[in-house]
């Protein structure tokens, strides 16, 4: 079959052919019609322990063997993936797309959403409260920006270091307003976005950006830190935390069952609020370029059309 491969670590992918996945107990052999791509996809790839060749596991949507319209997460089974005409997935992450959903959105929907409204959800925002969404650009960050208006945000703020896909979030009117990062007073201003300081602040960067939103928070506000993209380890001071009782919290992994249920409230969400998401489409045949445009930051969901 004809697949995305990686050869050896740190080698971007080439199509060609790769040997077929076979039936397995408590898996699914699917038909891929589209898979989606992610930042994890491109770390993933290279991480110790991975065995080569390997296909680029990402997510998608296909058909299982009974002709169901199924989506899967980016957990196929190695060494297969998304980015290949048949993939082999456990049976558990195998969830079937209602008639009325596109590939693209149960995809966007999939990993990038869950991830928005876990830990949205956890932070309990309440009506009126002031929220700031740190690396706004990306696909989970456009799809955060709307979910937490839809949950009774008053101002929801976006914060990345690209002016260019800040000011489209601004223009499509995803952002109340928005921050560039990178200038000579941060802290300043976040603050004046917020007007005084953000309730809750959703992280999806950490590093210096974290720290620089800490500074620009109210008293009680929540910080939901889900993102290491700007760096794993803080130097803090703790006296940027005494006197706030500020709250910072890290979700974890849910079970598959629990984000079957997520995702299908998600569509749910997407049609009801018109969630939007940008997208930059390919073709297997283009799958170095697709790599490519997500090593260097898309702002943009990418998906590729797999069947011919």
């Amino acid at each position: 079959m004809r697949a995305a491969i990686i050869s050896e670590r740190n080698a971007p992918p080439v199509v060609g052919e790769f040997r077929e996945p076979k039936p397995q107990d408590g898996a699914v052999l699917i038909d891929v019609d589209t898979a989606g791509l992610g930042g994890w996809d491109v770390l993933g790839a290279y991480r110790l322990g991975v065995e080569y060749p390997c296909v680029i596991r990402g997510e998608g949507v296909g058909r299982a063997p009974d002709g169901r319209r199924v989506y899967f997460g980016e957990r196929s089974v190695l060494p297969f993936g998304a980015f290949a005409e048949r993939t082999l997935v456990p049976q558990a992450e195998v969830w079937d797309v209602p008639d009325d959903v596109d590939d693209k959105t149960a995809i966007s929907m999939g990993i990038a959403a869950t991830g928005a409204i876990v830990p949205l959800e956890k932070a309990a925002i309440q009506k009126g409260e002031k929220v700031l969404i740190l690396g706004a650009t990306g696909t989970l960050g456009q799809i955060a920006l709307q979910l937490a208006r839809g949950m009774g945000a008053g101002k929801v703020v976006g914060a990345a270091r690209s002016a260019d896909a800040l000011g489209r979030l601004k223009s499509r009117g995803l952002a109340d307003a928005v921050v560039t990062l990178g200038g000579s007073d941060d802290v300043a201003a976040l603050k004046d976005a917020a007007d005084g300081g953000f309730d809750v602040v959703l992280d999806l960067v950490c590093g210096q950006p974290m720290l620089t939103a800490l500074k620009a928070t109210n008293w009680g506000a929540r910080i939901m830190t889900i993102g290491t993209g700007a760096g794993r380890q803080l130097n803090l001071d703790i006296a940027d935390l005494l006197f706030r009782n500020l709250s910072c919290i890290g979700t974890g992994q849910r079970p598959p069952a629990d984000r079957e249920q997520i995702w299908l409230r998600l569509l749910k969400i997407a049609r009801e609020q018109q969630i939007e998401v940008d997208y930059l489409d390919f073709t297997l045949d283009q799958a170095a370029e697709a790599w490519a445009a997500q090593v260097n930051g898309p702002h943009a969901k990418i998906t590729a059309s797999i069947r011919r």
